[in-house]
């Protein structure tokens, strides 16, 4: 452990020049005196490594020394696919490994490539997390890491639509999506998907799991996403809707906007007739009352008798209201 913390203290005074003691302790997670011992260490070993008083002081590596301890052990070859996405990382329990990754690239780098990197990092950030949501709770996450890092069987228990069941699966992959994980697992031979909050308990078991031949997890995402959208918005349903409906229409997913491209050209009085697609008649109820009279039902029946019900109960309970 120290060995490793060691070295880590080396390629961050080598990636960052000066850095302070407390700026040192925050990053690995041990205290001040901790990094002092460390110094003292690494100054015992030959690394010439000097302190400068002050405020603005801090430890420096002498002018022109770099070390070539840059090689990436397990863990950080493992990060590399991270270094975009360190909130994908923390989740997985990657955190140190990325940055031990990254200073080691940093370190590698000449001067003015390592400055040119640093600027980018400041630049961009990703949040894979969509508006008024929060990330799931992935408790599981980095012991079904491990199983797919090992191709490693999996006993499953976790709640699906028809309850709680278990399951032997061998997993295949992991994906996230919009701040959620899911769990892309094989069963016999055929590949499904698991979201990960949904997973209560998994024992990950001794015996070697292997993949379907062929198989290719960009691909099957890819086809996996496709489908469920297809799956989700099977039905269809005929509106009139005004140029203002017709925007936020467009923003509720491709398949919608795609819809609203279609419409067909304003009547008279600003209506444009289109198809849009639906998950179900509830769900379809909830968006188009949302828009107000800026859109209206023309089938099929089971939607205007639906949207019908929902107003008169609305009518209803606002009256009743008024009337107390």
């Amino acid at each position: 452990m120290q060995a490793s913390r060691l070295l880590s203290i080396m390629l961050r005074l080598q990636a960052q020049g000066q850095v302070t003691a407390h700026a040192l302790a925050e990053m690995l997670e041990v205290s001040v005196r901790t990094i002092y011992r460390d110094i003292d260490a690494l100054s015992a070993a030959g690394v010439p490594v000097y302190a400068e008083k002050g405020r603005q002081g801090g430890f420096a590596l002498l002018a022109g020394y770099r070390t070539r301890l840059t090689g990436l052990d397990r863990p950080e070859a493992q990060s590399l696919f991270l270094a975009g996405a360190p909130f994908a990382a923390e989740q997985l329990g990657m955190k140190t490994a990325l940055d031990n990754t990254r200073y080691k690239l940093l370190a590698a780098l000449p001067d003015a490539a390592r400055e040119e990197a640093e600027r980018v990092a400041a630049r961009f950030h990703l949040d894979p997390v969509a508006w008024f949501q929060g990330p799931d709770q992935q408790g599981l996450l980095p012991e079904l890491a491990a199983a797919v890092w090992q191709r490693r069987m999996l006993l499953l228990r976790y709640e699906s639509w028809k309850g709680v069941m278990e399951r032997r699966v061998a997993p295949l992959g992991l994906v996230l999506k919009s701040g959620f994980w899911y769990l892309v697992a094989a069963h016999g031979e055929q590949a499904r998907t698991y979201r990960v909050a949904a997973i209560e308990m998994l024992r990950i078991e001794d015996e070697q799991a292997v993949s379907p031949e062929g198989f290719n997890l960009q691909r099957y995402w890819q086809h996996f996403c496709t489908d469920y959208e297809a799956r989700m918005q099977s039905g269809r349903a005929s509106v009139r809707a005004r140029p203002a409906a017709l925007r936020e229409l467009a923003r509720l997913g491709q398949r919608m906007a795609a819809a609203v491209a279609s419409a067909g050209a304003p009547d008279r009085q600003g209506w444009q007739r289109l198809q849009i697609p639906i998950e179900s008649i509830e769900g379809a109820v909830g968006e188009l009352l949302r828009l107000g009279p800026q859109v209206q039902a023309l089938g099929p029946p089971a939607l205007v008798d639906a949207l019908r019900q929902r107003l008169a109960e609305l009518q209803e309970s606002y009256g009743l209201a008024l009337q107390s």
